[in-house]
């Protein structure tokens, strides 16, 4: 199902019928250029709205609507913003106040009052602003008019960030065994998660897994493999008559077991955890990384949070180039000059990181006690991207989030056999590492090479929920500053 974003209109009836006719004619105009220009999702033109009863009627109906992610709304002449209270009140989508006008430049020989009264957005809106604010209410401001590609930029970068916070209202996501043990930051409240985020986390069995493996069909199997052998560059050992060929047919029966488990409980999100492999033969390894390269929000060792988080990337980020995936920071290169940060993840790192051709390969892990896993290799490609973390801290959540720039490994990686990127963030690795310890961010991230900090901004303020950006511009002094000041912030809007 598409989904849409409505766009509403605000004037009154002072003005005649005339006018308000030409305010029809010009808001229908507007959603059109939205339109053209290749959004997400379909702006949806509402008819103008003049008084109260019709705003609370709407904002009623938009609750109500599954396919409306949102609303955007526009004082096309002057709206009294009372008539906005209970309508605002009760609006439960996310909000993006566009300050716009009909027209680009004054027609400064013609302009009259009938003119003026006509393309008041000027003030329109302000009185539109003012009431939001004193009301409370979260929303994104963008400022111009709809031929400016900022403006086009901005609401399309709103447009994702909704779908994001539509996307984990409704998510189900399994979780197979528990958090690996003693780990601090892969816990977290799940009450509180579906209160904030509406995500729902429940956990099952990893057998039931294994069970669902031991009835995978032949055909099933057969037609994965032939995938595999077409898509990907299979290591011989893995090809048919291979001595390990059996390895990638059981990654196989993975994959499809997984799906179909995943298919069955409407889920979109899922969790391994290395301790806890149960009759498994193998810690799935290629299997998840297909099914996050299909969309499925993923994350290890039990670590739900950031599944939550690959899932929301994931959906947000559709049909933009780049992907999102589970990240962890593994280790550094602290050469004066050339600092970088290597990351990987044992086994799961999504293939939607690279354009390449991966390759499939086989090697022993060293943990979880199992037969060699099956796994797909392959640099993340050069270029700009975001990490993101979030971490649950007691009376909230937090995101934080660091820009970086993925670069390619200074050397070649012959003995590490993993999907893995190499990053430079901003502003330093100092301060970013610094700041991001301040923080207290997860070693579990999500990366996105397709969308950026201002999407994940968007996100975070939808869903009430704190989020710290490490940037070029960042000092460690303003970041723990802002971390002082949103603890603060925080406590006192959740209430006593």
């Amino acid at each position: 199902m598409r989904k849409q974003v409505w766009f509403l209109t605000g004037s009154q009836g002072l003005y005649g019928p005339d006018v308000l006719d030409q305010v029809v004619d010009n808001s229908r105009e507007l959603v059109s250029r939205l339109n053209t220009a290749g959004m997400i999702a379909d702006v949806v033109w509402k008819p103008v709205l003049t008084d109260k009863e019709a705003i609370v009627r709407t904002m009623l109906e938009a609750n109500s609507d599954p396919a409306c992610v949102g609303i955007i709304a526009w004082m096309h002449t002057f709206s009294p913003a009372k008539m906005w209270i209970a309508g605002l009140d009760a609006l439960g989508k996310p909000l993006l106040h566009l300050h716009t006008q009909a027209n680009i430049e004054l027609p400064w020989a013609s302009i009259n009052m009938d003119f003026m009264n006509l393309n008041q957005a000027a003030h329109g809106d302000r009185e539109f602003g003012y009431i939001e604010t004193r009301l409370g209410v979260v929303r994104t401001t963008v400022v111009g008019h709809v031929d400016s590609p900022h403006v086009i930029a901005r609401v399309g970068q709103w447009m994702r960030a909704a779908i994001g916070r539509a996307e984990v209202r409704s998510l189900r996501l399994v979780r197979f065994g528990d958090n690996m043990r003693d780990v601090a930051v892969t816990e977290g409240d799940k009450v509180e998660a579906e209160l904030i985020f509406g995500v729902s986390v429940n956990t099952f069995g990893v057998n039931d897994l294994a069970d669902r493996v031991a009835q995978t069909p032949l055909e099933a199997v057969n037609e994965l493999v032939s995938e595999y052998l077409d898509v990907y560059d299979v290591a011989s050992e893995l090809r048919p008559g291979g001595d390990r060929h059996s390895a990638l047919r059981y990654s196989a029966k993975l994959e499809w077991a997984l799906a179909s488990f995943l298919e069955e409980q409407c889920a979109m999100a899922f969790t391994t955890n290395f301790e806890d492999l149960g009759a498994l033969e193998q810690l799935p390894g290629m299997s998840v990384q297909r099914l996050s390269w299909k969309g499925y929000g993923f994350a290890a060792e039990g670590d739900w949070k950031t599944a939550v988080l690959v899932r929301a990337a994931k959906a947000m980020g559709a049909g933009l180039p780049g992907g999102a995936s589970l990240m962890e920071d593994y280790t550094y290169n602290l050469v004066p000059g050339q600092e970088r940060i290597l990351g990987a993840h044992m086994l799961e790192v999504c293939p939607s990181l690279t354009t390449t051709r991966p390759r499939v390969e086989i090697h022993p892990l060293g943990i979880g006690g199992k037969s060699d896993p099956v796994r797909l290799v392959f640099d993340t490609d050069p270029g700009a991207a975001i990490v993101v973390g979030l971490a649950d801290m007691r009376d909230r959540f937090r995101l934080t989030g660091n820009t970086v720039t993925v670069v390619p490994p200074d050397e070649p990686l012959p003995n590490l056999p993993v999907a893995r990127a190499v990053w430079v963030p901003d502003p330093d690795f100092y301060t970013s590492a610094e700041c991001w310890l301040t923080s207290g961010a997860p070693h579990h991230t999500v990366m996105s090479t397709a969308i950026g900090a201002e999407v994940f901004a968007d996100f975070a303020a939808m869903c009430g929920t704190e989020f710290a950006l490490i940037t070029k511009d960042t000092s460690v002094a303003s970041f723990a500053k802002e971390l002082r000041w949103n603890q603060v912030y925080y406590r006192l809007s959740r209430g006593l």
